[in-house]
């Protein structure tokens, strides 16, 4: 992918997604002898079980070290004639999985952060297909490798990895599958995460469409751009009202995947899925402007629903999705401007309904109504509804930054995010969409208001979107704590972590359609 290099005025030479450029750089190989130019080697060791003998210290010398084999734990052992060795804590047998080992190939990567070339020995888990196992550990590997640099002008202490060697003794063909899927998903996560850590100033609505129709182009999407004059032709009374107070104009960003045969021929879709993505390049809390604090900093992240799904989507044709998917991104910033949408104004969303602002902080929701109903009026109509969204503080209080928030109104729909949810290891948890709450959204003054009571914040928003999905399965995520974090977390590096991104891609390739069309 060539992206278009942005100039600002304090800003020159700005590349919005240099990760993926990385990423398509890092050599990726498998082999069954260990490199001599590698600069760290990684060993899986447990907390019972053998030591490699290669390491040349016992069970008891490692213990004297402080390490016990836990999951996540990391000793480096330099040596004089070759390079140094990095053991990694692979947990109790009977827990390793796929996320274990994610987790162990995320603290062997940080442990080896100095060096440019990497080789670990791949385990062979039971239970765990080996193409799995390989997916696992280079997702966890370049994920934790991730560093936010386009705007680093110093030197770093950390440079990017140029070489990634699996040891294994394992089929070498179902490796290398799983080598070029975890390449594949960890790109994907990375151009989101990059798009989520770019300042507003050099990330506007206008911008993402230019790096949007580059994805497009590069990964096999059609794709339509509505601006400001056709969102008013069209009735999307909730993007114009968020975008009020903004100087930069808004842009609705539809993209559809259409899967197809190695001869480019359309295949018959196992299902039809439709994704709405919040996409508020900045949110200022409009009027009802947030506090005077660093959250302020963390709002350029409140886009991040919109990347995780460009980026998702960007992954599907080179993973075979057998899904026909559309994805429509909700873009503008919210912000206080002397045209901005004022508490007690009444909004006309597409479809005709209409909502009475409360607060003009309770802005996404507003945005992603007007796609739900666009989604609902796709012929043929989607088998499912799903959407991601910074949604609510509500959410992230209630569950902290491991877990997002699901619900919905078919729990088939449900069960299939919360199963692509455990796999990627991007985990959520999922809150009743409870009716009796729903008299919380009435207006004196319009059909709805924005706004429920003080609890259950992320219950009413759900209920808010669900007015507009029109019976269709539907699933709603909360990602408000899971977007970003503040410290290096195991494969989730500081800043924007990328959520949603591996599970919209799981749940896309294993879609099935519900067997009824309406809850």
């Amino acid at each position: 992918m060539t992206f278009p290099t942005f100039h600002a005025e304090a800003v020159s030479d700005f590349h919005p997604a240099p990760s993926v450029d990385e990423i398509a750089a890092t050599q990726i190989q498998v082999a069954k002898a260990m490199p001599k130019e590698a600069g760290g080697i990684g060993m899986f060791v447990g907390v019972e079980g053998d030591v490699p003998r290669e390491l040349g210290l016992d069970r008891p010398r490692l213990a004297s070290a402080g390490f016990a084999g836990k999951v996540g734990q990391s000793l480096v052992i330099p040596r004089a004639d070759g390079p140094a060795l990095v053991v990694v804590g692979m947990g109790e047998k009977a827990g390793r999985d796929l996320t274990s080992l994610r987790h162990a190939a995320a603290a062997f990567a940080r442990a080896g952060s100095r060096y440019a070339h990497l080789a670990i020995t791949l385990p062979d888990l039971v239970g765990v297909a080996p193409a799995d196992a390989a997916q696992a550990v280079v997702e966890g590997v370049l994920l934790a490798r991730y560093r936010y640099r386009p705007l680093k002008r110093m030197s770093q202490q950390e440079p990017p990895l140029e070489a990634l060697t699996l040891l294994s003794s394992l089929p070498p063909e179902e490796v290398k599958r799983g080598v070029e899927r975890g390449r594949v998903t960890a790109r994907a996560t990375e151009l989101a995460r990059d798009l989520s850590n770019a300042p507003a100033t050099l990330l506007t609505a206008r911008r993402l469409e230019e790096i949007a129709r580059v994805v497009a182009e590069s990964s096999g999407l059609d794709i339509e751009v509505f601006d400001e004059k056709a969102l008013a032709k069209m009735g999307c009374g909730g993007m114009l009202g968020v975008n009020a107070g903004s100087s930069e104009p808004p842009r609705l960003i539809k993209l559809s995947y259409r899967p197809k045969d190695g001869k480019g021929k359309a295949l018959e879709p196992v299902g039809r899925v439709s994704l709405i993505g919040k996409g508020i390049m900045y949110d200022s809390g409009g009027l009802g402007l947030k506090p005077n604090d660093l959250v302020h900093a963390a709002m350029k992240t409140d886009m991040s629903g919109a990347a995780a799904i460009l980026a998702a989507m960007s992954a599907l044709a080179s993973l075979g999705a057998k899904a026909s998917v559309t994805g429509y991104l909700m873009c503008t910033d919210n912000m206080p401007g002397g045209k901005a949408m004022r508490l007690g104004d009444v909004l006309t969303a597409r479809g005709g309904k209409t909502v009475e602002v409360l607060n003009t902080d309770a802005e996404g929701r507003l945005v992603m109504m007007d796609g739900l109903v666009l989604a609902t009026e796709e012929q043929p109509a989607p088998d499912a509804i799903l959407d991601i969204a910074t949604l609510t503080g509500a959410c992230e209080r209630a569950l902290g930054n491991d877990n997002a928030g699901v619900i919905g109104n078919h729990q088939g729909v449900v069960d299939q995010v919360c199963a692509a949810a455990e796999k990627s290891d991007e985990t959520v948890w999922q809150f009743p969409l409870d009716k009796r709450l729903r008299q919380e959204l009435d207006s004196e003054v319009a059909d709805l208001k924005n706004i429920g009571g003080v609890n259950a914040g992320q219950i009413t928003a759900a209920l808010f979107l669900e007015e507009f999905v029109a019976g269709i399965p539907w699933a709603h995520i909360d990602m408000a704590g899971t977007s970003r974090v503040e410290t290096d977390k195991s494969w989730r590096s500081k800043g924007a972590t990328g959520y949603g991104t591996r599970l919209l891609i799981e749940f896309l390739l294993g879609f099935k359609a519900p067997g009824e069309t309406r809850h």
